[in-house]
């Protein structure tokens, strides 16, 4: 009797055991690995960027994570440094096990890690990249930024300038992956507008005096100046604008300047930017009203107070926080975490984010691109506050989103 009674506890203990580590195995947390600048020039974005993820991660645990399992994020800093990554994103996958990657801010720390991305034939969102993934052509690459080509980043620019009656262009660009496809597209639009180069400066990341440059620029006495740069030479650019001047001959001016997208540079500069024309991913107008986005960018900016961000948040953070539902709503629809699987889904299906409907084209960039190109009007200096109101970045193309006509020339638009 005792040897049965044994031999059933027995039992009823291997049975508990059983069911106990699948029970356990399927509390494991669905990880979630990115490398992001905290650190170096693309820190401030990188910062902000991270904290709409984070805020993701919570609002889908609140719900019950992903697959009946809570969502971790283990990130890395890349330190701005293109050289960090590959290693990064190695032992996220080697040693930290993720299951679902997210690329890091920006083209230049996320082409490194293209190619084992390629070879091990993962998912990849990728986070505000410009045409990287046009020659690898990986089918499970997919970019969370609202433009497609230098056409629908900056064609605006050119078509503008078309409508006020261009005829030359100079272009003043960083020596940099992005900066430098950017240029490169903003010259075929050029070509194709029979548009004539009088001038064409490629200066070295970093460049702090841009006095000669922006001299030889008047002397040229362009219809266009296309300008592709980086935060801080962005305001060294426009600081030599004003201290020089480009001359009556200017109507438009501005296209890529990386910078004037942040709070931080644009409180610094302030006056300064009347008149420029450059992409944005958001600005705060009734067209880009989309659902949820306002409510984020309220909680965001509590958040952004506490944690020392970018206070307004419009350019990265939606976008990134759009990632997170792109994921979300794939994961459960497919109930799977597979990247064939993943994919495909997100290759054939429309998403709903709270930077409007989302479908993508066989390169995982935008079907449908929809880049707000601004105009700042009526900026005064040292003032937050005025950037959370209409009618400080007027969208003037594309027609979709179009709040008011540009002005120009360009020094008529920065008085």
């Amino acid at each position: 009797m005792k040897t049965f009674v044994r031999w059933c506890f027995s039992l009823l203990g291997a049975i508990a055991l059983a069911i106990s580590i699948p029970s356990a195995n399927a509390q494991q947390p669905v990880k979630i690995g990115m490398g992001i600048s905290q650190t170096g020039g693309l820190g401030s974005g990188g910062k902000a960027a991270l904290l709409a993820i984070r805020m993701w991660v919570e609002d889908v645990n609140a719900k019950g994570g992903l697959l009946g399992r809570k969502v971790e994020l283990v990130v890395y800093d890349d330190q701005s440094n293109p050289a960090t990554t590959p290693g990064i994103y190695t032992k996220l996958l080697d040693i930290d096990k993720v299951d679902l990657l997210i690329g890091p801010y920006a083209s230049v720390p996320t082409a490194p890690i293209m190619p084992l991305i390629k070879q091990r034939d993962l998912l990849l969102m990728t986070n505000f990249t410009f045409e990287l993934n046009r020659d690898l052509k990986h089918d499970k690459v997919f970019n969370n930024a609202p433009w497609t080509d230098a056409v629908s980043l900056i064609g605006g620019v050119f078509r503008i300038g078309e409508q006020a009656g261009a005829q030359t262009v100079a272009f003043l660009a960083a020596d940099q992956e992005f900066t430098q496809n950017v240029t490169n597209g903003a010259k075929n639009i050029a070509k194709k507008q029979g548009l004539r180069t009088v001038y064409d400066q490629t200066y070295p990341p970093g460049t702090v005096d841009f006095s000669a440059m922006i001299r030889a620029v008047r002397a040229a006495k362009p219809d266009i100046v296309f300008v592709a740069c980086y935060p801080n030479e962005a305001v060294g650019i426009l600081r030599g604008v004003n201290e020089i001047g480009v001359g009556e001959s200017v109507k438009v001016f501005g296209g890529a300047m990386i910078g004037l997208q942040f709070t931080p540079v644009m409180e610094t500069l302030g006056s300064l930017m009347n008149g420029v024309v450059n992409f944005t991913s958001y600005a705060p107008e009734k067209t880009m009203e989309f659902p949820g986005v306002k409510d984020f960018l309220a909680r965001y900016a509590k958040r952004a107070v506490e944690e020392k961000v970018d206070p307004l948040g419009y350019y990265l953070p939606p976008f990134s926080y759009a990632i997170g539902q792109m994921l979300e709503q794939s994961v459960n629809a497919t109930k799977s975490l597979d990247p064939k699987i993943l994919a495909d889904y997100l290759h054939k299906n429309e998403m709903q984010t709270i930077v409007g409907a989302i479908r993508f084209n066989e390169l995982g960039e935008r079907l449908t691109p929809s880049v707000p190109l601004v105009q700042f009007r009526g900026i005064i200096d040292k003032n937050i506050e005025q950037f959370r109101n209409p009618g400080k970045q007027v969208i003037v193309y594309p027609p979709d989103l179009k709040t008011g006509d540009a002005i120009v020339p360009f020094e008529k638009a920065r008085k």
